[in-house]
């Protein structure tokens, strides 16, 4: 059975591991950065058909964050605040002193907590199915059942064993939320990172750390403050939404680019989760229109007082 059908990732050196990532550059040294952020239990390699479409436009790079992908699994709580660590110290190394954010799930938390810390970083922000706080398990999921999945996956004892042991998130949770199916070549490459129990903390850490009602009280405060930030700012935004969607139904979707500004709302039609898997072409090429747009100074720049628009 073969382990992975991905390419050997170059590597960085960062803090004290290493992480893995995929990188376009581009020709011109004065190109804009985009900067691409995965999700759990994901890797660089979901945004594989969509950096080529945004490359002629900007130098792209996506890294695999610590703990996923061919990144380093130093021994780490695996918290938000540790992927903010190294996160932080990859862009450092890697030079990028401003950038395009392109991000899902996880990702986008860690968007907009550095965009909330470091505002002239950020040249716009794409975004899709964002983790937000979320103020009862209500209105974490429509789905009874997902929810009911992701409470046993916060139960000391049987998250661990659900995600441990049985492998759930990537065997279940992870085909289960997007519309095609996977290859089994594709499987391989999601499954290689986590080959054991132990190799597989990063991915049971993340759900323990979605802030739903209140808990846990250092990621909801982080992310209370970042989207406070991200209310008052002014620099560009594309928010890509699916049907149904998971995190982010297209309503509240529209509720969202509703109270931002400088905003737009793109519906990719039918899709969960893992949009990039679904809509590849559609986010590639409305993203380096976007971007193309904006160097080009036909769209709204970082810093115009814009108006929301859908």
């Amino acid at each position: 059975m073969k382990t992975s059908t991905d390419i050997s990732l170059p590597k960085r050196r960062v803090l004290d591991s290493e992480m893995a990532y995929r990188e376009i550059v581009h020709p011109d040294p004065q190109a804009p950065v985009a900067l691409f952020l995965h999700g759990n239990p994901t890797s660089s390699y979901i945004w594989r058909h969509i950096l080529p479409l945004v490359s002629p436009v900007a130098h792209c790079i996506a890294p695999d964050l610590i703990g996923f992908g061919q990144s380093g699994k130093p021994d780490l709580e695996y918290r938000l605040r540790d992927h903010v660590a190294y996160l932080d110290a990859f862009i450092a190394a890697s030079g990028v002193e401003s950038a395009y954010l392109v991000a899902q799930d996880w990702g986008t938390a860690l968007a907009f907590h550095l965009a909330a810390r470091r505002p002239d970083f950020i040249r716009g922000i794409a975004f899709m199915e964002f983790i937000h706080p979320v103020p009862t398990w209500d209105d974490f999921h429509p789905s009874p059942q997902v929810r009911e999945m992701f409470k046993a996956f916060r139960t000391p004892g049987v998250g661990e064993q659900m995600i441990l042991e049985q492998n759930v998130f990537v065997e279940q949770a992870l085909p289960a939320s997007m519309v095609r199916k996977l290859s089994e070549d594709e499987m391989a490459v999601y499954r290689a990172p986590f080959p054991t129990p132990q190799s597989r903390r990063p991915v049971w850490k993340f759900p323990n750390q979605i802030p739903i009602a209140g808990e846990p009280a250092d990621v909801w405060s982080m992310l209370e403050q970042a989207y406070a930030a991200l209310d008052a700012s002014t620099y560009p935004k594309l928010l890509f939404v699916g049907d149904p969607g998971a995190l982010v139904s297209p309503a509240y979707a529209e509720k969202t680019v509703g109270r931002l500004q400088n905003c737009r709302l793109i519906r990719l039609g039918s899709g969960h989760h893992y949009l990039q898997e679904d809509h590849p072409e559609t986010i590639g090429r409305t993203v380096a229109a976007w971007v193309a747009q904006i160097e080009g100074g036909t769209e709204p720049s970082r810093h115009a007082e814009a108006a929301s628009c859908a």
